[in-house]
């Protein structure tokens, strides 16, 4: 059974105003705003998903999911545009009969006036864009699924290791951030400190970031506060990294049982995805930043393909079935060590 996250503050929203979403989406998704008005700002998009009204045009609204964005692509503003003006001005006054968010139009497909018009007397922002239905649907579908993505706040370092993301949990002052910050001394790139800030995209993928008040700020006892980006450059931080392996640093304790081999690989959850987890016993002198490399290494090893446990395992396993004098582990190591001793009694360089 995996582990489970403890006391974790459980973020996720259930809506975003328009506002919010015009300006972070104007420059990347080259949108126009084609109405007068200022954006209302009580307007909100309470759906991450999209919807295109063509049958809402078309009279019809059993099923029209209003509360979501709007999206007219070429089969709208042309079936629009086949219209006289007064069936385009009764349809129009039929679709805003709705308190739909906004409308956005692709394309840079021409806007007929009655849209504008009434979009302008009920207070809807249209705004327009040249990228295709298609493409832009993609777009904008990721950027309302991460807004409205589950999210938890967790406390923790969070550092990007030879491209595995290591996620350092334990107790207040057991030394999460002077474990970052030696790995980022040693050209690794630290996501967040402290707090962490975790979303689930898609199914399985779960991706770290820091808050936009502490961005890549660290806080050492005994130093204070420091800027990563200032000290050790671009280089030394991301700003996201998807959450591979969870290591929890815990003071050594000489009753309790931690594993030696790593064959039994033990997970956690997180948003109900697990991730690989390892609970790591630290006292003074252990280097755990150079284990925290070697994690991350062997967790690369494992995903191609392979896993260091099970080929001693399978070796060990081989060499007890190939020689029946062989009755335990320690006759296997004693024939081992006098294998190596010998070779070294032989090498002259």
């Amino acid at each position: 059974m995996p582990h489970r996250f403890e006391n974790i503050n459980e973020i996720k929203k259930d809506s975003i105003k328009v506002e919010f979403f015009f300006n972070e989406c104007r420059e990347r998704f080259k949108l126009e705003k084609i109405t007068q008005p200022d954006i209302n700002p009580e307007k909100i998009i309470s759906e991450k998903d999209i919807h295109r009204p063509g049958l809402a045009l078309a009279g019809y609204v059993e099923l029209f999911t209003f509360n979501r964005v709007q999206v007219f692509g070429n089969t709208e503003i042309l079936y629009l545009k086949q219209l006289s003006q007064n069936e385009r001005t009764k349809t129009l006054e039929k679709f805003f009969s709705f308190n739909v968010p906004c409308i956005i139009v692709t394309n840079g497909n021409e806007i007929p006036a009655e849209l504008i018009f009434l979009s302008e007397k009920y207070g809807i922002s249209v705004f327009r864009t040249p990228y295709p239905t298609t493409k832009f649907a993609y777009f904008i579908s990721d950027f309302l699924d991460d807004q409205f993505t589950s999210q938890i706040s967790v406390h923790a370092s969070c550092v990007d290791v030879y491209g595995t993301g290591l996620l350092f949990t334990g107790k207040s002052g057991i030394g999460k951030s002077e474990i970052a910050l030696d790995l980022i001394e040693r050209g690794h790139r630290l996501v967040a400190d402290d707090v962490v800030i975790i979303a689930k995209k898609g199914e399985g993928v779960l991706m770290a970031s820091t808050t936009s008040l502490a961005k890549h700020i660290m806080e050492i006892r005994g130093l204070g506060i420091i800027d990563v980006n200032r000290i050790f450059g671009i280089r030394s931080i991301r700003y996201q990294k998807r959450v591979e392996v969870v290591v929890e640093l815990e003071d050594w304790d000489r009753d309790k049982a931690y594993d030696r081999t790593g064959l039994e690989s033990s997970t956690i959850s997180i948003l109900n995805v697990d991730v690989d987890f390892i609970k790591l016993p630290i006292f003074p002198g252990k280097n755990i930043t150079v284990i925290a490399e070697v994690i991350a290494l062997n967790y690369l090893c494992k995903h191609y393909g392979y896993n260091a446990a099970e080929v001693f395992k399978k070796r060990l396993n081989d060499k007890i079935k190939s020689n029946s004098e062989i009755n335990n582990i320690n006759n296997l190591e004693f024939q081992r060590i006098e294998r190596i001793t010998n070779y070294f009694e032989h090498d002259f360089e």
